[in-house]
């Protein structure tokens, strides 16, 4: 029967003096003190591994590991002896795992996410979603293991967003940094997700409409319009003009490339792929716009031509002709007008379609088709298009006139047109 090692006492352990050679002192249970020539003192742990081979494993050196954590330490391996669990090799991988999840930052995990993402985005949307998280969140929590990131230090960064009076933008930060810890614990990466169960931390944001101009004010609008047109230069004149004449929205204007225009057939005609709807992840609407050009409008595109037509897209970007005119660049000229808060590039199709409706006596559903917005029914949705296309090309030539005949005054306030 072996002998029971008598535990050490701290005052042993504390007086133990270095030797010529490394020398033990027993506590019982296979642990045991090493003394070293230098004078420094090793808890270690000797046992037999599941398949029978001796092993031993080092619990810490003293002063730092006390007698008594090194006890708890003895205890919890033996535990684990106990389960056929070799306690160095569960060390080793609670090790590895500590270190993967350490070089997981949610930097490093929000890039993977949105490269992931990036196949079924526009290229605007990559890179504005990109561009946000490296602005606001990365320099904030980036270097933080993924798994380690707290509420409040999320909430920190969030508010920093919100301090600035950018509420909206917070809002959608938080969703995205939402998607990315969801995307970590799919990955095996985290366990929660904080953003998810922030409901009410952030200020809500007030649901409104863009600012436009009613029908009553378009004289004057289009009286100053024609008084500025001398100081902008002339894609941008040509830009305000389309807007009000064919009003889709304003990335789906200056995005345009000049390959879906006809300018001998007077046919423009938007792939799905750049509308709105079809950029959509989930039941995308494949349907093609169809702008249909006013002769007014197919005129202006002509004169564009002569200027830009060399080049990729209508609008090209000033510094870079290999990219579309900014999405601000609307907004500024009628800042510039002096309609700051009172018009915007999409106040044009609010615009359009109540004076459609109201002074040309549309029916809501022929000018809804051509602001392209979603039907609720598919079948009745491709069926409506092709229905009222030949009454959509009518009603933008009337539209057209009608908008001429306000700038020269020949048309007042009242109903003009037709009743459809």
């Amino acid at each position: 029967m072996p002998k029971l090692a008598t535990p050490l006492t701290d005052v042993q352990v504390k007086n133990a003096k270095a030797k010529d050679k490394p020398y033990k002192l027993a506590d019982g249970g296979g642990m045991y003190l090493e003394v070293m020539p230098t004078g420094s003192k090793f808890w270690r742990l000797s046992y037999r591994q599941v398949n029978g081979k001796a092993n031993r494993l080092t619990f810490g050196s003293y002063p730092e590991t006390t007698l008594g954590e090194a006890r708890e330490k003895r205890t919890a391996a033996r535990r684990l002896l106990n389960d056929g669990i070799d306690p160095a090799k569960h060390r080793d991988d609670r090790r590895r795992l500590a270190e993967e999840k350490a070089a997981h930052t949610f930097e490093k995990v929000a890039r993977e996410w949105h490269q992931n993402k990036i196949a079924s985005w526009s290229l605007r949307t990559a890179k504005n979603t990109l561009h946000r998280l490296e602005v606001d969140i990365f320099p904030a929590i980036g270097r933080l293991p993924i798994a380690e990131v707290s509420h409040q230090q999320l909430i920190v960064a969030l508010r920093k967003i919100e301090a600035r009076g950018a509420h909206e933008v917070a809002h959608r930060i938080k969703a995205t940094c939402a998607q990315v810890f969801s995307y970590a614990i799919q990955s095996g990466l985290a366990d929660r997700n904080p953003a998810a169960d922030m409901k009410d931390v952030l200020r809500p944001v007030a649901a409104g409409h863009f600012a436009a101009i009613d029908t009553d004010a378009l004289p004057t609008f289009l009286s100053v319009l024609n008084e500025n047109e001398a100081r902008m230069l002339k894609p941008t004149r040509i830009a305000l003009r389309l807007m009000m004449l064919i009003f889709v929205r304003t990335s789906e204007l200056i995005e345009t490339p000049w390959s879906e225009i006809d300018l001998e057939k007077g046919e423009w005609i938007i792939p799905w792929q750049r509308m709105k709807r079809g950029k959509l992840t989930v039941n995308p609407d494949r349907t093609n716009h169809h702008v249909c050009l006013s002769a007014q409008a197919l005129a202006l595109l002509h004169d564009l031509h002569t200027v830009t037509g060399g080049g990729k897209f209508l609008f090209p970007n000033q510094r870079d002709h290999e990219r579309p005119l900014s999405n601000n660049a609307i907004l500024k000229a009628l800042e510039r007008m002096g309609y700051k808060g009172q018009m915007t590039g999409h106040g044009f199709r609010a615009l359009a379609m109540s004076t459609i409706k109201e002074r040309l006596g549309y029916r809501h559903e022929v000018v809804d088709r051509q602001l392209a917005h979603a039907q609720k029914d598919k079948v009745a949705s491709a069926y409506d298009r092709a229905q009222f296309l030949a009454e959509r090309k009518v009603m933008m030539q009337q539209w057209a006139d009608y908008l001429d005949g306000v700038a020269s005054g020949n048309t007042v306030a009242g109903k003009s047109g037709r009743q459809v």
